[in-house]
Parts: C-alpha cells; structure tokens; sequence
C-alpha cells in the first residue's frame, strides 16, 4: 500500500459497522424513503436531484404534484416517425467516449461502455464498446459468404441465408477486450470506471453454433486440433480456438439483443467465443479453418500476449478471469450528502458463473458479502448489490468476485508478483475508489 493511502486508511477509514447489522439494516430500511431520492452527480456532467430528508417537502407542499404538468394535460407526441426509437434527450450525455490517449488513428481505435450509468446486466446495442483494427464497414449481407475448409470432409461455403435457416440458439455472454483495465497495470488513474473497465459489455447473441457447422462439414475428429477464424475486414483478422472450444459454446452470430447485428460489432457475422478475450471474437467473420495446430498468425505472435517478468511471452492467454468492479459510486462520481447509498457493480468470470461478490468500505481490511442479482449466468455479466451508509469520512471501497471454480479475484500486488508490471493484457485485480471527505470519487490503487 502506498504511503499516502496508509495514512488514509489509519487515520479516517469507516469502522466495519458501516456495514450494516441485521439490527440496522432493519433501521436503514424504515429510513430509506427518507434516502432514496439521494442520487449521484454523474462526473460526466448530469447532476441527479437531490432528496434526503433534510430536504424533503410534505405532500401538501410539493408543487410537482399539486401543480399538473405540461404534460398531464396535453397531448403527446404521435408514433416515432423515424421508425427506430431513441433514448430521452435527457439521458443523451450516456454514450461511448474514446480515449485520445489509446486512440491513434480512427481506424485502428476503442470507444468505452459507461458503465457507471447502466443497469442490470445486458448493454444496450447503442453502448456496446467498439475495437477496431482496421475501422468496421456495413456490410451487403446478400454478397457476405463464410467457408469452412480445411481438415473437413466436404468444404462449404454458406450464405446468409443458408445460415438463418439451421436451428439457431440465443445466449447471453459477456465480451471483454484483453486489454481491458491495461491502464492500471502502470499506475495510470484514469478517471472514471468507464475508461477503466468500459471495454466490457454483456449481450443476447443469437446464431447457429459453430459445432452444428462443423459437423456438417464432417470434421477430422482424430486430426483436428484446433480451428483458425478469419475476419473480412481490412485487418484481415484471424484468431486460432482449440476444437474443444470450437464444439463447446461457439456461435457464429448474426443477431445481438433481439435484432441484426451493428455494424461496429461486425455485422452481418461474427464468432461468439465465450469467455475468451474479445479480439477472438472475429467480426465480419468469412473463414473457418480446421487444422491440427495452432497458427500462430499476426496478432497471435505479436499482440496480445504477456510479457512475463523473466523476459518470456506468454502466448494464446485468452480467458478472460474472474473480475469485478464497483460501477457505483465510482471514479468521477460525487455523493451529495452523508446517509445510505446502495453500491452496486458488475462481476463476470470467462471460466464459468460468479459464486460470490464480497465488498469493502475500508481499503480491504474488512469484507461483507453483497447480494447477487438474478439472473447468475456463466461467462455473463452479474449485478451485486450492497447496503451502505456513508458518515462523510473518506472510505475506499472495493469488490472481490469468486467464481464457480472458486478462484478468487487478486489485490493488483498479488497480480503484479506473478506478471510483473510490463504487462499490457488481462488485467483483473481488485479495483479501488476513493470517497474523499468532499464525496468526490476517484480511482486509486491499494496495494
């Protein structure tokens, strides 16, 4: 732990019983119409109105609702007549951001999920986040074709509607760019949750799986080892699965939430490979390759790879492990006033479903269990919840997740003892807020 946050810690952190007790709980919940109308001031700009009750109005004097509004007594709008419906024009500060600092040139480039403003546990198509390697097109899916060749008995080439024809299955899954967090690795604090955790979203992806493919095209069973996944797009890229991936839980997917893919998530085609980092979910897939070993191509042998301390690179690292943030307080966020704030985040795991999401107020020398959120999905996206109340002293909170093979999530100086710190990939340490007395949110690390 830096010196700075030692002092921090032992000098003004919250006492484990700002946790609440059965007895408080029960207190804090009588209390909480008081509460609930206390809200945070989004860091992007959007102040949320405040409610406590030092500031409540009675019934009888609350002029939103004796006074009707506008719009209880006149007409409203007809049927969106640009026949795809928009968010509120209140909620458009809630969008993707890039980052200049990671964002070269435009076509080789990232925009971040704000995670900080979702709910649930599915990302709106409109916010999924984006990496591009070579820009993203808008493919004609009438002239769009994938082929599978190589170690298979009959090679193929499909269209897109000889792929909506075969039986299809819908599953929701996480996807999380290997990169994602890689910021905290150097001890760079960006400053909001969307920038450290942003390239991660959760979706219903609809499509064939690849196993149904693969069996039509009589695969080597004895031969094959793996299978090599070609993109169409400018990069040309292409990521080697084992076989036993590849008939597990692959997709190839035409369809994210319900309808057709986007084009910056790789329309009219991509492979859904469940958690597995996001670059081996190829978009704008045309190629699947059966061979009996790994292809070691581009950006398998030069990006995304480890590099390890003893000067080795660690190669095909591509499960996403156990991880989870608090989305809420969070870096760039501001509480308005001391009371009950409900904390809540995200938890997800590439090798199964989340088992437990423990938090901390007080820099990790204390831990409660939150309450998970249905639905528990595997290598999908869990919401958690916990109660808190804040007394107006600076507190660092945290989330550690554990999964259903009972791996538990790492503090960044365990991590950092077994990678290093030149690290650029799969980063899933314990992240830290810092609360300061101001209820300013900012992003600090605890060692």
């Amino acid at each position: 732990m830096s010196k700075d946050l030692s002092e921090v810690i032992g000098r003004v952190i919250p006492a484990p019983e700002n946790f609440l007790s059965p007895e408080k709980l029960e207190q804090a919940r009588k209390a909480r119409r008081s509460f609930m109308g206390k809200a945070l001031a989004m860091g992007a700009g959007v102040a949320a109105s405040a409610g406590a009750a030092t500031r409540a109005m009675a019934a009888d004097g609350e002029e939103a609702i004796l006074k009707l509004p506008e719009h209880s007594t006149g007409l409203g709008q007809s049927v969106v007549t640009d026949g795809y419906g928009k968010p509120s024009k209140w909620e458009a500060n809630l969008q993707r951001r890039q980052s200049p600092g990671l964002t070269r040139v435009d076509q080789a480039s990232v925009s971040f999920t704000p995670l900080q403003g979702l709910f649930g546990i599915i990302t709106p198509s409109g916010l999924h986040f984006e990496r591009h390697h070579q820009g993203w097109w808008d493919i004609d899916p009438s002239k769009h074709r994938l082929m599978i060749n190589g170690l298979v008995k009959r090679q193929r080439v499909f269209t897109m509607d000889d792929l909506m024809r075969l039986p299809s299955v819908s599953r929701i899954h996480f996807i999380e760019c290997g990169a994602n967090t890689a910021t905290e690795w150097g001890n760079v604090a960006v400053p909001t949750v969307q920038y450290t955790h942003g390239m991660v979203s959760c979706s219903e992806f609809t499509g064939v799986l690849l196993s149904t493919l693969l069996e039509m095209c009589g695969y080597d069973k004895k031969a094959a080892k793996f299978v090599l996944a070609e993109g169409a797009d400018g990069s040309s890229m292409t990521r080697t699965i084992d076989i036993e991936r590849a008939m597990d839980d692959c997709i190839v997917a035409w369809a994210m939430n319900g309808e057709m893919l986007r084009p910056e998530n790789g329309y009219p085609l991509r492979l859904v490979v469940p958690g597995v980092q996001g670059v081996s979910w190829v978009k704008y897939l045309r190629r699947i390759e059966v061979g009996d070993q790994r292809y070691a191509t581009k950006d398998e042998a030069v990006h995304y790879i480890d590099h390890m301390p003893d000067g080795t690179h660690r190669q095909y690292t591509g499960i996403q492990e156990c991880k989870s943030v608090i989305t809420t307080p969070s870096a760039g966020q501001t509480l308005l006033d001391k009371g009950y704030y409900n904390v809540t985040g995200l938890a997800w795991s590439g090798r199964g479903a989340i088992k437990r999401v423990d938090v901390s107020v007080d820099g990790g020398r204390n831990w409660r269990t939150a309450r998970i959120e249905g639905p528990v999905l595997p290598k999908a996206l869990t919401r958690f919840n916990i109660d808190w109340v804040w007394d107006g002293k600076p507190a660092i909170l945290q989330a550690r997740a554990v999964d259903s093979t009972g791996y538990v999530q790492p503090k960044i100086n365990q991590l950092r003892a077994v990678r290093g710190t030149k690290s650029v990939y799969h980063q899933n340490a314990i992240q830290s807020w810092l609360v300061s007395e101001n209820g300013e949110v900012s992003n600090v690390q605890v060692y």
